[in-house]
């Protein structure tokens, strides 16, 4: 992992799972760190841990439906490390339900999260990373970007929306600028996704999944490989997922 040492990497969404490992994993393998997520004291508590393991980390309370808090956090980091080497655009909500619940307003916070929260990182961290003609962005997308069941209709639309952003950010931006850019496709993992979900019946379905996914560190060490390998080579798609299911 010594490619990963000293590079400046952004997460979003990093108050707990997947975020959370990452950020960890990362600072272990000598990276520094930049945690953002809504919870201030959930990354305080995370920055402590890392520092205490002797890793390097800063947390930044922003929100990825912010454009202004993105700008903010890249030039954050910016400012702080002179440079941004990857940011990890890992920020989602899963309020999963049938269309003809027509629960709208959950509806609009997947699309305003999980498709132009990551713009909005792409946004913020691409004129940095063009200025240093070098870069990694790593968008999450899911198994859910792939197929659709019901009552992810719109869900799984974000995770479509998320592949298509990533692939048509690659083919701009590898060969002219050098900037590298990954999609990581969970499956099934344990993290606070499941809380978001308010319908009965999805509720109903994913306490018979509760303890069945990955744990989070095992996505960690997917983006971690992406970041390792050396420049001149892409890892441009992965997809995690438990073995039984």
């Amino acid at each position: 992992m010594e490619n990963i040492r000293d590079k400046v990497v952004i997460i979003t969404g990093a108050s707990s799972g997947i975020g959370e490992a990452t950020g960890k994993l990362l600072a272990q393998h000598g990276a520094k760190v930049v945690l953002a997520a809504r919870r201030e004291d959930r990354l305080a508590e995370i920055v402590n841990d890392i520092k205490e393991h002797g890793g390097e980390a800063v947390a930044v309370k922003a929100d990825v439906v912010s454009i202004e808090a993105m700008q903010q956090l890249a030039q954050f980091a910016l400012q702080a490390y002179g440079r941004v080497d990857v940011w990890v655009n890992n920020a989602g909500v899963m309020p999963s339900s049938r269309l003809n619940e027509l629960r709208v307003s959950e509806w609009e916070q997947m699309i305003d999260v999980n498709i132009k929260g990551v713009l909005y990182g792409i946004a913020a961290v691409l004129p940095i990373m063009r200025e240093q003609q070098s870069g990694h962005i790593i968008n999450l997308s899911s198994t859910s970007g792939y197929q659709v069941s019901a009552t992810s209709a719109v869900y799984a639309a974000t995770k479509f929306a998320v592949r298509a952003i990533t692939e048509g950010l690659r083919l701009e931006e590898s060969a002219s600028s050098s900037i590298r850019a990954t999609l990581i496709s969970p499956g099934l993992t344990n993290t606070e996704l499941f809380s978001t979900i308010t319908s009965p019946e999805v509720q109903t379905f994913a306490s018979h999944l509760s303890g069945k996914g990955i744990l989070p560190a095992s996505i960690a060490r997917a983006i971690a490989f992406a970041i390792n390998e050396p420049d001149d080579t892409l890892v441009s798609e992965l997809m995690i997922r438990p073995t039984a299911l």
